[in-house]
């Protein structure tokens, strides 16, 4: 499979015009401040991006960040700019020509923003510990619809906790399905190549991400996807997929389940272009000024990160409630109507 990727993302697509479905697109229309950063990027790492979602979390200055799967890129350049000159990008890809597009153009880059905070590296992401790279040596890891392709995703999530610091954050976006992908799926080799022959069952994808430490995933967003090109939606058949954003805390102490402690937060408003609200899952809308109740894995998400100094925390862990109220089990990807008004629920 590793031939396989290298070849399509190498040699057999030319372009984002190429692609055969809707999966490697934003997942959603880019907002005025990262257009502002993407037009300080050059037009050929643009025009070989093949991402699924937004992998900029906020607050992300003075940050040290890995890219995995980095490809031409474009997202690498993008986070230089909100890391900053104290911060530092590192881009890993296993694919030779999307690694001489992203270093040609690493000095055009240096000169567009004034500093050199990158560095590339060719290498596999199911094997980061064979790279030059320390252990809890990076604030945030990010992905763009890449782990789909690995044929490891279980080693890849244990290389990322591992570079990971204490309280550090892996978000990323990426492709899953309905159900478990059928073996004729898996192997073909376009649909492979288009980010859906190796997406996982979400429910697998919840698991594996316990089994290696990150005990409560959050899903951010998600879309379903569009299989455009009708041979391939013959292929396909019945099965759904989605494009979603994840983040996984590197928290020791994060429970099993959402349980209640009597605590709540109050956001300050004071992080940059999240005045007015932070989003912290897809269920933690917390506006600006709102005391808003929370469970224990949320307030260490919180405040044993680097989110800790733009909230107020109210409570503690001595008394226990039971389960967080309204929780419940949470499914990804549910087509049920939401309501607009933001709740306290995990």
């Amino acid at each position: 499979m590793h031939e396989t990727v290298k070849d399509y993302y190498g040699r057999e697509l030319q372009g984002t015009s190429d692609l055969k479905t809707d999966a490697c697109c934003d997942a959603s229309s880019v907002p005025d401040w990262l257009k502002g950063l993407l037009k300080n990027i050059h037009p050929e790492v643009l025009s070989r991006y093949y991402g699924c979602g937004l992998v900029c979390p906020p607050l992300l200055e003075g940050c040290r960040v890995l890219d995995l799967g980095s490809g031409s890129g474009r997202d690498v350049y993008a986070l230089a700019q909100l890391v900053g000159p104290t911060g530092a990008v590192v881009g890993v890809d296993m694919t030779d020509e999307q690694l001489a597009i992203a270093n040609d153009t690493r000095q055009f880059h240096v000169e567009a923003f004034g500093y050199d905070n990158v560095r590339f590296l060719k290498g596999y992401i199911e094997k980061l510990d064979q790279l030059d790279l320390e252990p809890e040596s990076f604030d945030v890891i990010v992905s763009n619809c890449v782990i789909n392709l690995s044929p490891d995703k279980e080693a890849v999530l244990k290389g990322v906790r591992r570079l990971l610091k204490p309280g550090g954050e892996f978000y990323f976006s990426d492709v899953y399905a309905d159900k478990r992908v059928p073996e004729a799926v898996r192997n073909d080799p376009v649909l492979y190549g288009e980010c859906l022959g190796g997406a996982l069952y979400w429910n697998d994808f919840v698991t594996i991400s316990k089994a290696c430490g990150f005990a409560d995933p959050r899903l951010v967003e998600d879309r379903p996807l569009e299989v455009t090109d009708p041979v391939l939606s013959t292929r396909v058949g019945n099965l759904r997929f989605y494009s979603a954003t994840y983040r996984l805390f590197k928290l020791d102490d994060l429970e099993s389940d959402c349980e209640d402690y009597g605590q709540a937060v109050v956001y300050n408003g004071d992080i940059p272009e999240n005045s007015t609200a932070f989003t912290l899952d897809k269920h933690h809308h917390i506006e600006t000024g709102r005391v808003f109740p929370v469970c224990g894995n949320t307030w260490r998400m919180l405040q044993d990160t680097r989110f800790r100094d733009h909230f107020q925390f109210i409570g503690d862990f001595s008394r226990h409630f039971g389960i967080f109220a309204g929780c419940g089990t949470s499914l990804p990807f549910d087509d049920v109507a939401k309501d607009d008004e933001p709740n306290a629920c995990c």
